[in-house]
């Protein structure tokens, strides 16, 4: 019952029509908090009201975080239980079922799925919960209930690995919260097959968020030589190849990951079609230009250099230099892809900076499309963060 839930309480002056318009997220100076807020623990279930005191919602409440409450449903009689959850993530299931054949996918994105905080990435019958917020470590049990009865998913692991959870105060933690894994879980997508390591690789192990670039980079890819740079387990090289390029240069500073698409390459039939090459990737492309080494298709998609405010500046050139350095190992009338993760840099001033650097590079070209994350991550409209992933398609010049 809500009168058993603390009550929190917007300040005077704070925007609550944002609130109302669907905004889900209040900063901790937007709220009032004398001592018995900030003695909540943080991830604690309260019912938010206006200055008014007119009730907007249940939220959670971390007095920890700048972002002090998240809100979790808009009718401030519901209970948040595992029957909740369930339903929340019945909700998500319905949309993946109707959007994708097999059961690989990103099944809840967080605030856009109506679970703050909460990744929940697909693999089949297994699954990797990723809790970033409070309230969602604190009910992890409950996640991982009302996962398994909504799916029928066996195997469930926690990643509590990440940025997100350092700025709610938690501290990093992985674990088999039930089932078994002994091994990287083959992923079918776009023709290709990807190794997924759910425990020990980078994030839930697999990035399905560039599902629809892969594909539209594969048709550019066709009959020529590709170069796949941050590549991770080989994402966009292994669709190149399954979408019929002669050959895929994948370039990671990890063993472990590069050793993951060299298994998903064999796996396809790709192998005697892939190479790779460890190392720093700024180095690698330098080395490159140095050979004199040309590719038809060139994708770079680098780990988020501008994930802050304050690091904006310097992961806009970081975005620049890639952009620099690529170009000229684009071959005459080739093609160059370029990608950003970064919530910070939004789409005009990451198309600026890679405009930038391919000028600097000596090229020129057309900007041919404009990708974004598969809509097995949806967007909120009023929460831009939700909305991170930026892919530019360019055909360059001679």
């Amino acid at each position: 019952m809500t009168d058993a839930l603390p009550i929190v309480r917007l300040r005077p002056k704070a925007e609550a029509r944002a609130i109302r318009h669907g905004f889900p997220w209040i900063y901790a100076d937007e709220l009032v908090t004398d001592r018995r807020t900030q003695a909540l623990t943080s991830g604690t279930i309260a019912v938010l009201e206006d200055a008014e005191r007119r009730p907007l919602g249940v939220v959670t409440v971390n007095p920890k975080s700048k972002i002090i409450a998240r809100m979790l449903d808009r009718d401030a009689e519901a209970v948040i239980n595992r029957d909740w959850i369930a339903a929340r993530i019945a909700r998500a299931l319905s949309l993946r079922d109707r959007l994708y054949a097999a059961p690989f996918y990103r099944l809840v994105h967080a605030e856009a799925d109506g679970l703050p905080g909460v990744i929940i990435d697909r693999f089949g019958d297994a699954a990797v919960i990723q809790p970033n917020a409070a309230w969602a470590e604190i009910m992890i049990g409950d996640l991982a209930g009302a996962l398994a009865d909504v799916t029928g998913i066996t195997t469930i692991i926690k990643n509590g690995t990440g940025r997100a959870r350092g700025l709610e105060g938690l501290e990093e933690e992985t674990a088999i919260l039930s089932g078994k894994l002994d091994a990287a879980i083959p992923v079918p997508m776009n023709g290709a097959t990807y190794m997924a390591d759910l425990i020990g690789g980078q994030k839930t192990g697999l990035f399905f968020d560039q599902r629809d670039n892969h594909a539209f980079a594969a048709r550019l890819g066709a009959g020529g030589r590709m170069l796949d740079v941050f590549s991770h387990v080989g994402g966009f090289a292994l669709a190149a190849l399954a979408g019929g390029a002669d050959s895929a240069l994948a370039v990671d500073s990890s063993a472990a990951a590069l050793e993951l698409a060299g298994q998903g390459a064999d796996a396809a039939g790709f192998g005697a079609r892939f190479d790779t090459r460890k190392g720093d990737a700024f180095a690698a492309m330098e080395a490159l230009g140095q050979e004199g080494a040309q590719f038809d298709l060139v994708v770079c998609d680098p780990p988020a250099f501008a994930p802050t405010k304050p690091t904006l500046q310097a992961g806009l050139r970081a975005y620049e230099r890639v952009a620099r350095l690529a170009a000229p190992l684009v071959a005459p009338g080739g093609y160059l892809v370029l990608c950003s993760c970064s919530h910070a840099a939004d789409l005009t001033q990451f198309r600026n900076a890679s405009a930038r650097g391919i000028g600097r590079g000596g090229r020129r070209g057309q900007l041919l499309h404009t990708g974004f994350a598969g809509p097995d991550h949806p967007q909120l409209p009023q929460l831009a963060e939700s909305g991170y992933l930026k892919a530019l398609f360019f055909r360059l010049d001679g």
